[in-house]
């Protein structure tokens, strides 16, 4: 007997999940639809909510940020397309800002497929947020409760922190580019011989790159 697919929540290095869904711009295939840019999926417990309204502020405010990062943006809720519609509509004549990026109208299925819907929080979304590379693999997953909006700067900071990671074979420090220690250095990868423990002390003497020990050695990128 087949054993039963895993349901839930996906993973870190997940490749996120095949699907096609509806959106405010049309029928999308995700993560097809994606291929070759980073995304940022969000989910949000409803339309016409307070903080809701001021999370799709703060996100089209950033779009082109996100945009130059080669990653896009997509929002979703267990709404109806038309209710999307209506208030995308509402927030451009009262707020002023034109929502541009897709959100998705969620009959329960993709909710149900990523995770989404909560023990005690009803039938709404919680505030999900998914980073996915361009290669389709998850690298992030951040949840908060309904009552807590979103930090779309740090949203963006993970977004290029992942990639420059992933660009220089290296690790991101606390709060980086502001770290307390380092500034806007990253982290060298720690050696894992005595033989390159050695050698960092000997590299670092030398001004190659700085070490508080063999273990903790950190860079300027150029």
């Amino acid at each position: 007997m087949e054993n039963e697919k895993k349901k839930g929540m996906p993973l870190l290095g997940d490749y996120f999940p095949e699907m096609t869904v509806e959106t405010t711009n049309g029928m999308m295939e995700l993560p097809k639809d994606f291929s070759g840019k980073w995304f940022v999926l969000f989910s949000h417990p409803a339309d016409f909510t307070p903080v809701c309204t001021t999370e799709f502020y703060a996100f089209q405010k950033r779009y082109d940020q996100f945009r130059d990062l080669n990653c896009e943006l997509i929002g979703m809720s267990v709404d109806q397309v038309f209710a999307h519609i209506k208030w995308e509509e509402w927030i451009h004549e009262n707020l002023n800002i034109e929502i541009e990026f897709p959100v998705i109208a969620d009959t329960g299925a993709v909710a149900e497929k990523l995770g989404l819907i909560h023990p005690g929080k009803g039938t709404n979304t919680v505030r999900a947020v998914f980073v996915v590379d361009d290669q389709g693999k998850i690298r992030i997953i951040l949840y908060y409760p309904q009552e807590l909006g979103r930090n779309m700067d740090e949203i963006l900071r993970v977004v290029e922190a992942m990639q420059t990671a992933d660009k220089n074979n290296v690790a991101m420090p606390a709060n980086w580019p502001n770290n307390e220690l380092m500034d806007d250095h990253v982290i060298i990868p720690p050696a894992r011989d005595v033989k390159t423990s050695k050698e960092r002390l000997a590299q670092a003497k030398s001004g190659a790159f700085a070490c508080y020990d063999w273990w903790l050695c950190h860079k300027k990128l150029e």
